[in-house]
């Protein structure tokens, strides 16, 4: 029986995922994130209020919240897009229910991915009614980029990729790579999450000419306070100061590993391409990542900072796939 329809099926939802990581993203920047207070409707309704009739309704039965239908608009495509791509899920882990007799089928890792795309659903429901709670948003960007890369995994296993491995010792290279990529992308979302990104103003210092206090105690506390919305950060500023500080730090840990995972693949001619736009990519994140603090972190800027360290993780991913398919590929 033929991968063809599952595995086209997996290439949409990869898409997709792409999609919603980055819509969420913007979401997020845009301050979108509770441009519609109840789930899974939006004040009550299916869509984002539009008519003058329904935007009074709205503002009459969700008294306590600015009723702004941009955001609402923002915040229900972004689900939309995502309660897509848990439909394809769910359709990849049916197709795999009825192959599960196939001893060659990736039947443990569709299900992985069902039971993962359910706890999103879940800790987008929470983002909202828990008021934005930054380790409840940080949760979500992590299972949103763990679904993508579990996507790329499954289409891996069903191209029938499976290869024999290549030297140790650039196997943990890569590994260890993405992993810290993984870390720092998380990371990001933590600061993002905190309002942290605007707490220092300088590109090397935190403020220049000055020693700036660094709380991380509270910068790192997971706080579970949902008395009040997390919405525009309630952390102090040296909380803030402490978790941007923290990013710049994963950002020189990136670098390294980037650094070592990329001379490695230039070694071979089926690396070197991903290994060069890989390298391009770390640049252009670091003068972007510089730029965002000398401009106070303008909505756009900040999209292309989020959507550059995706770019990364999908290149980095692509270059380990090819450094250990390398027989394949020869």
């Amino acid at each position: 029986m033929s991968n063809r329809r599952p595995l086209q099926i997996c290439y949409l939802a990869m898409g997709l995922a792409v999609m919603v990581i980055l819509m969420g993203g913007w979401t997020r920047i845009m301050d979108a994130g509770l441009g519609c207070p109840d789930w899974p409707g939006c004040f009550g309704q299916m869509t984002a209020p539009i008519s003058a009739a329904h935007i009074a309704e709205a503002q009459q039965n969700f008294a306590g919240f600015e009723v702004d239908v941009t955001k609402g608009w923002l915040e229900m495509i972004h689900r939309y897009m995502a309660s897509t791509l848990g439909f394809l899920i769910l359709l990849l882990a049916f197709i795999a229910w009825q192959r599960r007799k196939k001893s060659d089928y990736p039947v443990r890792l569709s299900f992985v991915l069902l039971i993962l795309v359910i706890c999103q659903g879940l800790f987008g429901m929470w983002t909202v009614t828990l008021k934005l709670l930054p380790v409840v948003v940080s949760g979500h960007l992590l299972g949103g980029l763990l679904t993508l890369t579990l996507l790329i995994l499954l289409a891996g296993k069903l191209r029938h990729a499976a290869v024999p491995e290549s030297p140790s010792s650039g196997r943990w290279i890569m590994r260890m790579a993405v992993m810290v990529l993984f870390m720092q992308m998380l990371l990001g979302g933590w600061t993002s999450a905190n309002y942290a990104g605007w707490s220092c103003t300088h590109w090397l210092s935190c403020v220049e000419g000055q020693r700036t206090e660094l709380d991380f105690r509270s910068g790192f506390s997971f706080s579970l306070d949902t008395s009040q919305s997390h919405q525009g950060g309630t952390l102090s500023q040296p909380a803030r100061a402490a978790i941007q500080m923290t990013h710049r730090a994963g950002a020189l840990a990136v670098t390294v590993v980037i650094l070592l995972a990329g001379a490695l693949a230039l070694r071979s001619k089926t690396s070197r391409k991903p290994a060069l736009v890989l390298f391009t990519l770390l640049i252009f994140q670091l003068c972007v990542g510089a730029a965002n603090v000398v401009y106070g972190v303008p909505a756009g800027l900040a999209w292309i900072h989020h959507a550059g360290a995706v770019s990364l993780l999908l290149c980095l991913l692509w270059l380990k796939t090819r450094y250990e398919s390398e027989v394949h590929y020869e």
